[in-house]
């Protein structure tokens, strides 16, 4: 789905990240993630915002990654014989901050962390 050219999975997951953009940020995708921390990524020109429920122990939490704090991103895309790529397979991509910190995000979709890595590769310097 699109909106103003904004690509999301859940229209909830929209809504939510919208309340967290700041003037004059475009954002660019909101992509729906499996397991069991992370429930959306939201990618603009300046940041990465996610849904952590991991972040703060029990509670729940937007986290900000700025660009700047990415050190390096890694991809990878899993698929099996019998489903191939597409509607059953999944695909991850690693964030790596230069404060060490990892995040890891598995999408619903073969194509979706190659597409969020081309939205998040030209912004790393």
């Amino acid at each position: 789905m699109s909106i103003q050219g904004v690509i999301f999975d859940k229209q909830e997951q929209l809504d939510k990240i919208w309340g967290w953009i700041i003037e004059e940020e475009t954002l660019y995708a909101v992509y729906d993630c499996k397991g069991m921390g992370t429930g959306f990524v939201g990618i603009t020109d300046r940041r990465l915002i996610f849904y952590d429920k991991r972040f703060l122990g029990k509670k729940k939490a937007m986290v900000s990654v700025p660009y700047s704090q990415i050190a390096a991103i890694s991809s990878e895309d899993k698929s099996n014989l019998l489903t191939g790529r597409g509607f059953f397979s999944s695909s991850n991509i690693g964030i790596h901050t230069t404060g060490n910190a990892y995040y890891e995000f598995e999408f619903r979709g073969a194509d979706k962390a190659h597409e969020a890595y081309q939205f998040i590769l030209p912004h790393l310097k």
